[in-house]
């Protein structure tokens, strides 16, 4: 099945990983045209030399990009067309598979959990085929990177799908969602944060804003997100004093984790400029949506929310002493992240703790858009000037 989905052209060694910054061009998201997904497929494209896929020549402004996130919690797709200085999505996927379950104590990836994702991979591998991709670039991050068994999965996941998963660093993973979400930060003077709480880590970037790439000057990775924090401290669940007891050590243990970023940034933070912070992860999206008071999510009405970040605290503690079916009933948060989201608001209380910015920015987009913009950044060649003669 190897030649049914594009290669990803962008894989690179762990030496070559971890660049910091680089200028690339500024895509927005635009919203797919109404005759995007009426079009009937074309032809199956031919194969280019360098392992990418295209129609004829050169690659056009017309031609599909991808980017597919395999994470601790989620697996999720993008795949998109160049649109002037935009970009419009023509397909995406999104699928919890929990890839992570378990791994914080056992050290490897399950064989239920390798199922879940796989069957998830499956789906993307058709996506790309049936959308003739150009180029896209197929990523990995905290799980794989942990997990004993990692490579293996990374293989067999080649071997069944045809998808190269390249398992990025921490630096990668950063800088990628930097550049994903940085054009929603809200407008000012001064430093800011963005940090991104992803299922297995949380990786926190202070930038300089900017030209139209921010500048990164500090960041930190920590190997708790809202699976591994939950699967090492434990549900917050049982009697009012058990969640409290739980919450606070979650509290605890991110914030030790924290301290050497907070102390090099603590000096930033103290300016008389007033500080920013911007977040992409499903746990602001959600906090969001409670805020909103949401029927159920849209990312419209969350995508570029600027939220006082006290509503934010008080979300968070009132999550923090329900029980799980309490939280499970609330609309945007369900079953599914009931048991996670308890560790979301614990990492993000820790990031306010060390971050105290007035107002919250809130993202629904990040590693997969800066893949995307880096992808599409990469291709663009200027015109050759015409001859005079």
């Amino acid at each position: 099945m190897a030649d049914l989905s594009p290669p990803d052209r962008h894989r690179r060694s762990g030496a070559a990983r971890g660049k910091t910054s680089g200028k690339v061009a500024d895509f927005r998201y635009k919203h797919p045209a109404p005759d995007d997904r009426k079009k009937p497929a074309n032809r199956p494209p031919r194969r280019s030399a360098q392992g990418g896929e295209q129609r004829g020549g050169a690659p056009t402004r017309r031609q599909a990009y991808a980017a597919l996130d395999l994470g601790t919690n989620n697996c999720r797709l993008l795949i998109a067309r160049p649109s002037g200085e935009n970009f419009t999505v023509i397909d995406a996927f999104s699928r919890v598979v929990r890839l992570g379950e378990g791994l914080a104590m056992s050290g490897r990836l399950s064989n239920e959990a390798m199922d879940r994702a796989l069957a998830a991979l499956h789906v993307c591998a058709e996506k790309l085929r049936r959308r003739n991709v150009h180029l896209a670039r197929s990523v990995a991050t905290e799980a794989c990177r942990r997990a004993a068994n990692g490579a293996e999965f990374i293989e067999r996941v080649r071997r069944e799908t045809g998808i190269v998963l390249d398992i990025i660093s921490a630096q990668e993973e950063a800088r990628l969602a930097v550049l994903g979400c940085h054009i929603l930060l809200e407008s000012g003077e001064g430093p800011a944060v963005i940090f991104d709480i992803g299922g297995g880590s949380t990786e926190l970037v202070l930038i300089e804003p900017g030209g139209n790439v921010p500048r990164i000057l500090d960041w930190q990775s920590v190997p708790w997100g809202v699976v591994s924090l939950t699967d090492t401290v434990g549900r917050v669940e049982g009697e009012p004093g058990e969640r409290s007891a739980r919450y606070a050590e979650m509290r605890r243990v991110v914030s030790e984790s924290f301290a050497p970023f907070a102390e090099r940034i603590a000096a930033h933070a103290e300016t008389e400029a007033e500080i920013r912070l911007l977040g992409t992860s499903g746990t602001v999206t959600t906090l969001a949506s409670v805020h909103l008071e949401l029927p159920q999510y849209d990312r419209r009405a969350v995508d570029g929310l600027i939220v006082p970040s006290g509503s934010m605290r008080g979300i968070s503690a009132r999550l923090a002493t329900m029980t799980p079916d309490e939280r499970g009933r609330l609309p945007c948060i369900g079953n599914d992240r009931a048991e996670l989201v308890v560790a979301g608001c614990a990492i993000l209380e820790s990031i306010l703790d060390i971050w105290p910015a007035e107002r919250l920015g809130v993202a629904d987009r990040g590693i997969r858009e800066g893949i995307l913009r880096s992808l599409m950044a990469a291709e663009i060649v200027p015109p050759a000037p015409r001859s005079r003669h």
